[in-house]
């Protein structure tokens, strides 16, 4: 199909998903721009990550449409989606745990740059591929954890690689469900700054909890409750939404106030 509104990285259309006779996804309905930072918040069973499921190709929408930089994605299976510019990371570490943090980024670079399945050629005379590896190895802050098999990072950087991952492929629109999660406060903190740094020119969504992570890193904010949007505005104008602190930011913030999550 060809591209009808090219101005949008992604739309979600009157989008819905059922599963049997209970509906999950009520006609969601979005719009990001091109370089826009999107966190998607609500409560428990709200709907975020059959969301995600339904724009990265994991389920078919039952109605509606996801529209990628102006191209309908409905029914593509992921790894066609991903060819068309969108990668996603998972709330569970996704990584090669028996390869090097060298070669799990270098096996994300092979596709985009015209390798494919074709290996007549040993890897380590493939040099564009190495040195776009070694530049995203630099970019995620483990250059010096080269050699180090995946499985021996720690759970933060194995999380850093996991996005190195993510974003090898050359997609720009990016999505990451809850990054931060199972880090310290100080992890958080870097970690929140690596992903500015990493999608940088890049669309990003992303699913979280922690309200600190959302102020600090979204452009925007939608608010899904019972499977629709109920607000998409700026962190300000969400702080301030009556309709929103009634679903859920007000006993958000009464949990960060007790200590709760």
């Amino acid at each position: 199909m060809a591209a009808d509104n090219a101005t949008y990285a992604l739309e979600l259309r009157d989008l819905r998903k059922s599963f049997g006779k209970t509906e999950i996804i009520r006609g969601a309905n979005l719009v990001v721009a091109p370089g826009e930072r999107v966190a998607i918040i609500g409560p428990n069973g709200a709907g975020k990550s059959t969301l995600f499921n339904l724009i990265s190709g994991r389920f078919a929408p039952t109605s509606g449409d996801v529209i990628l930089n102006g191209q309908r994605i409905n029914g593509l299976a992921p790894y066609e989606i991903n060819r068309k510019g969108l990668s996603r990371s998972f709330q569970i570490t996704n990584i090669f745990p028996k390869l090097s943090v060298f070669e799990n980024l270098r096996c994300g670079v092979l596709w985009s740059m015209g390798y494919k399945y074709t290996f007549l050629r040993f890897l380590s005379n493939l040099h564009d591929a190495n040195n776009r590896a070694k530049e995203l190895m630099e970019m995620i802050k483990l250059d010096k954890k080269r050699d180090t098999l995946a499985m021996n990072l720690t759970y933060a950087e194995q999380r850093a690689l996991e996005i190195g991952i993510t974003i090898a492929g050359g997609a720009n629109v990016i999505l990451l469900d809850e990054p931060t999660a199972g880090m310290s406060k100080s992890e958080t903190t870097r970690f929140i700054g690596l992903i500015k740094e990493v999608t940088e020119g890049r669309t990003l969504l992303t699913v979280e909890h922690d309200m600190g992570v959302v102020f600090g890193l979204a452009d925007k904010i939608a608010v899904v409750v019972y499977g629709e949007v109920i607000a998409f505005d700026t962190p300000d104008k969400v702080r301030a939404n009556a309709r929103v602190q009634e679903a859920y930011l007000g006993s958000a913030v009464a949990d960060e106030q007790s200590g709760g999550h």
